[in-house]
């Protein structure tokens, strides 16, 4: 009890970020190099974070079609999640505009980064069995295929440790890449489906959170429940938290989006915490 009483502090009070105030991570960590290109993770680490700790983690993905983004946008997310006690990571990873990739780049690094984090859990005083994949939009369906999609892993990196989270927690994301959902121009005829998530629900995959709206014009609310029930009916713990006449991107906070306030993004917040302890990746102690 007096945990759950402490966490709803921390929710209400302790946890806010205003518009105003700067955030900035504790570190930039690089977790990939591919040519010149450095790719980071931006760490945000609890207060009373010590080396020899075994948090629990998230490594956060932003969204932006797979054309562009910023990691700043999980920033708030990200400070959130660090109150809370876990070592929080916005990822870096390569997309069109700056890199001249596809989606399939986008998946391949969404993958190195799970398994960076993994592979080096002990350093990090991360627990390598409580990595949650997290993001929003574009992000989301990087979030999502880290656990969905099989192959598109980079070659040079140790296959044996595994690029598969414990969870994912997805903000209206792109989970149909045909013309069902979002991004079909971006797929050739016969790859269309190849890295898309709804087409490659199967068992055992992992606990699922995701948060839609009903307005979403850019993704359709209508994939994340065709989503849910074909996850639902292959046997896996599969939640929708529906928001009524919310368009995309609701999710964001104030600190990135400051038209939005933080009303949605603490109901999101919320609602992610007790997903998170039900799943036993944050204690209620």
């Amino acid at each position: 009890m007096k945990g759950l009483i402490t966490l709803l502090i921390l929710t209400l009070t302790g946890c806010l970020v205003s518009a105003e105030e700067k955030l900035t991570p504790d570190k930039k960590l690089t977790y990939k190099t591919v040519g010149e290109t450095k790719l980071q993770l931006h760490l945000f680490q609890p207060e009373d974070f010590k080396s020899t700790d075994q948090r629990p983690c998230i490594v956060c993905f932003f969204g932006g079609g797979w054309q562009g983004g910023t990691p700043s946008q999980f920033y708030q997310h990200c400070d959130r999640f660090a109150k809370l006690g876990m070592v929080a990571f916005s990822a870096e990873y390569r997309v069109a505009k700056t890199h001249k990739t596809t989606p399939f780049e986008c998946v391949e690094d969404g993958k190195s980064a799970i398994r960076w984090v993994r592979q080096n859990a002990k350093e990090l005083g991360v627990n390598p069995d409580l990595i949650v994949a997290a993001g929003g939009s574009a992000g989301g369906h990087v979030a999502a295929c880290t656990a969905l999609i099989k192959d598109h892993e980079a070659k040079d990196e140790d296959l044996n440790i595994s690029s598969i989270p414990n969870a994912l927690m997805l903000y209206n994301p792109v989970i149909d890449t045909t013309e069902k959902g979002y991004g079909r121009k971006r797929f050739e005829e016969n790859r269309k489906t190849e890295i898309s998530p709804v087409h490659h629900v199967r068992k055992d995959l992992p606990p699922t959170l995701i948060a839609h709206g009903t307005a979403d014009t850019t993704v359709p609310y209508e994939n994340a429940t065709r989503f849910t029930e074909l996850m639902q009916k292959a046997g896996n713990d599969c939640e929708l938290l529906t928001f009524k006449d919310k368009g995309h991107g609701f999710f964001n906070g104030s600190h990135f989006r400051k038209k939005n306030g933080d009303d949605d993004f603490n109901s999101v917040m919320t609602s992610g915490e007790k997903f998170l302890i039900k799943h036993k990746i944050l204690s209620s102690q």
